[in-house]
């Protein structure tokens, strides 16, 4: 866990220095992947456990965690610094740069370290065997990365079409949750949680679990997303009221 913080603490730092050289905080988004790979490798080569649920672990933390950060980059390269961080500069005038240490980089520090502890702690020493657990929760990862990543291909190819310009995206796997993306990431982390889980210790990474959960549905995702959309799109509201928030389901009839 040392090892950990350790980790994101520097790398935090880092990013926190580059962003204020370029004058841009979005890099941080970008980084919020990379970071929980870093973290599952530190603790993969500085700690002893059963080898197989460590390189689990680690594959199925960076193959996310890469997935992830290189959606963004392509996103988001070119495009400037995201209007977030832009209200945050704004409000906060020329102490933005040291501010933003605290409020942004800080904070999404903090916040990694709680939401990665399935992936320190499920590494930590323990002769037991991947088991049925674990299995589930690969299971359970597959489904997040589907969502994830199709719902991602889908979004990007609608609005790659002049045409949808202003339109609500409401095609493939968004007719059946508005944010596809978000609840494939709780479903990663559910797995991920799970495997550690066959670790007594690991059990408390449900912790971590339960936190992206919180911050996709209540606080940085859903809530926070969809205050700009229903402002931004015409027929939000229409679409908001017919098609489940996060968990997939059948849309309502009108």
């Amino acid at each position: 866990m040392l090892i950990a913080a350790i980790t994101i603490a520097a790398l935090m730092l880092t990013t926190w220095l580059v962003s204020v050289a370029v004058k841009n905080a979005s890099i941080v988004d970008i980084v919020w992947g990379l970071g929980f790979v870093a973290v599952a490798w530190a603790v993969r080569l500085t700690s002893d456990g059963n080898d197989a649920r460590q390189n689990l672990l680690v594959a199925l933390t960076s193959i996310w965690g890469l997935r992830l950060s290189g959606y963004l980059f392509w996103r988001n390269h070119g495009k400037g610094e995201d209007y977030r961080y832009r209200a945050m500069r704004k409000r906060w005038g020329p102490r933005f740069w040291l501010i933003s240490l605290g409020t942004v980089f800080t904070l999404q520090g903090v916040l990694m370290w709680v939401v990665s502890l399935p992936v320190q702690l499920g590494q930590r020493a323990d002769n037991a065997d991947l088991g049925p657990l674990a299995w589930a929760g690969v299971a359970l990862w597959a489904v997040g990365i589907f969502f994830e990543t199709v719902g991602d291909a889908q979004l990007a190819r609608f609005k790659a079409d002049p045409a949808n310009a202003g339109k609500v995206m409401n095609r493939g796997l968004w007719r059946y949750t508005r944010h596809p993306n978000y609840f494939g990431d709780a479903c990663v982390w559910w797995g991920i949680a799970l495997v550690a889980a066959e670790v007594p210790v690991g059990r408390w990474g449900i912790i971590g679990a339960v936190l992206m959960t919180v911050l996709l549905r209540r606080v940085s995702g859903v809530t926070l997303l969809e205050k700009s959309l229903s402002k931004r799109r015409e027929g939000y509201t229409e679409y908001v009221a017919r098609t489940s928030p996060f968990v997939p389901r059948p849309p309502r009839r009108a």
